[in-house]
């Protein structure tokens, strides 16, 4: 659990440090004036923990600073994180494998959130935990993504099902569940084309992928995850509802986080859309995906010490 919180804390330290700095290191100050209440609500919002967490974090605060004026730094970090895990309870995603089938996990998202590379690194996870994985390349509409994906498979030794620039996506979908199914694999990923939400048909192609897989399947995908650029904060969320709406979600996946000081964002898209989060992604190893928990993303965005 130590080296997991690490990687958590290695990861979430700009928005940590940013926090830090926007605060002047309010945390580990022994004593608390009226000013540093302010300077907290500010790293808050800069953090994009959005209006009502930060809200509920400063009024707490208030609250307790007035009964109590000899109020420590600690204290207040110990307050942001119980409204955090308060505001985040239910917001661990888990996927529950099938064991009669190949589960199907469908990465959808815009251009550039991380998906490809995502796709590669959730198959080198699952093949760590001893599965048998299957990637599939169904983003057909850029060449360069069906080579990235080869690189990675070959890189981690993944097995790849893949078609060529311009082919038919569901017909590679259809193609990827067949060979799951017949090289006894228990786990597929499918990695889909970028596409800016707004675009109909192309939002169109996605259904046609979920189609072709409940032929086989007829509860397949058994698990669609948006991938978001956490870099991008709460702006996420308008493409989110769009995605959530048109493809239906069972949850997201935050990349990027390691590059980016707005590491609340992803409060702020669990709180509008109720999509449980599935992993986080911290950088560009394979190991730097890591399942998302509470605990640790709450104590490393406060800059806490793993207590464990």
């Amino acid at each position: 659990m130590r080296s997991l919180f690490r990687k958590f804390k290695e990861g979430l330290s700009k928005s940590a440090q940013s926090i830090a700095d926007a605060t002047g290191g309010l945390f580990k100050r022994a004593k608390l004036d009226a000013s540093s209440i302010e300077e907290l609500e500010e790293a808050l919002y800069s953090a994009d923990f959005g209006y009502e967490t930060t809200e509920e974090i400063v009024e707490e605060t208030k609250e307790a600073y007035r009964k109590d004026k000899s109020l420590r730094g600690q204290d207040v970090a110990a307050i942001g994180a119980a409204v955090l895990k308060r505001v985040l309870d239910g917001s661990e995603g888990i996927i529950e494998y099938k064991k009669d089938r190949p589960t199907v996990v469908c990465l959808v998202g815009v251009n550039g959130s991380g998906k490809t590379t995502t796709t590669a690194k959730l198959g080198s996870q699952c093949k760590t935990d001893g599965r048998q994985v299957l990637v599939a390349a169904c983003d057909t509409f850029r060449a360069a993504a069906i080579e990235q994906l080869k690189e990675w498979s070959n890189r981690l030794n993944l097995d790849i099902v893949s078609g060529e620039r311009g082919a038919d996506a569901a017909a590679v979908a259809f193609d990827a569940w067949q060979a799951a199914k017949s090289r006894e694999k228990d786990t597929l990923i499918i990695d889909t084309a970028g596409r800016l939400h707004t675009k109909s048909n192309l939002m169109d192609e996605l259904s046609k992928i979920r189609r072709v897989l409940q032929k086989h399947d007829e509860t397949a995908p058994h698990y669609s995850l948006l991938v978001v650029d956490g870099s991008l904060g709460s702006n996420s969320i308008e493409q989110a509802k769009v995605f959530h709406e048109k493809f239906g979600l069972d949850g997201l996946i935050v990349t990027k986080l390691d590059g980016t000081s707005r590491g609340g964002s992803l409060v702020g898209i669990y709180r509008e859309l109720k999509l449980p989060i599935f992993f986080l992604g911290f950088g560009e190893q394979p190991d730097d995906l890591q399942a998302y928990q509470i605990d640790n993303y709450v104590e490393a965005v406060f800059g806490m010490e793993d207590e464990s």
